[in-house]
């Protein structure tokens, strides 16, 4: 799909998690939103009851995305969708980053998120890039996504159509509100 016709895209990463507070990487298991992630989704929902009541409204599958969607979202109905989970990071996940770094050098060598291509049995960028387009590709209008952080930077590199060897430049945000229109960010919180 060409930048100029992607619709309007209001994105959310998930609120603070207890694997958050503790560096492990969560890929596709979870663990809950901690008070702080709680407060993070309410301040979402601050920002969220200020768009449009008709946007169609989407969620991860992930409980810790769910849990944001239920409170961000303020009784907005809304579509769960796995092409939306975070990234997998196969056998590195529930491992803290610090440690697979200590145990894993070469795999944590160069670009600041080139690991994800090279994590044992985990998802690759391209993989990635090709679930969300497909997402993507699917959506009729304006929309509003609680999703995760490698995902978020994903769905942002491409919606303002940034070379993929930037991604690591974006930065992801609990509490939140990102919102691209014709390939420009703004950032609300």
């Amino acid at each position: 799909m060409a930048l100029s016709v992607w619709p309007d895209l209001y994105l959310l990463r998930h609120g603070q998690t207890e694997w958050n507070v503790q560096s492990r990487l969560q890929g596709r298991l979870d663990s809950p939103l901690t008070a702080l992630g709680i407060a993070q989704a309410r301040r979402q929902a601050e920002l969220v009851a200020d768009l449009p009541n008709d946007l169609v409204c989407f969620s991860s599958t992930a409980g810790r995305a769910l849990q944001t969607a239920h409170i961000a979202l303020a009784g907005r109905d809304f579509r769960k969708d796995e092409r939306l989970l975070e990234i997998d990071v196969g056998d590195f996940t529930g491992e803290r980053e610090a440690d697979l770094r200590a145990a894993h050098p070469a795999i944590f060598h160069g670009h600041p998120l080139a690991w994800y291509d090279r994590s044992p049995g985990g998802e690759d960028f391209a993989a990635l890039k090709a679930r969300v387009l497909d997402f993507l590709s699917e959506l009729s209008g304006p929309s509003v996504i609680v999703t995760h952080g490698i995902t978020l930077r994903m769905i942002r590199q491409l919606a303002m159509g940034m070379a993929m060897e930037r991604i690591a430049d974006l930065p992801v945000m609990q509490g939140a509100l990102h919102c691209i229109r014709g390939g420009v960010e703004q950032v609300l919180r």
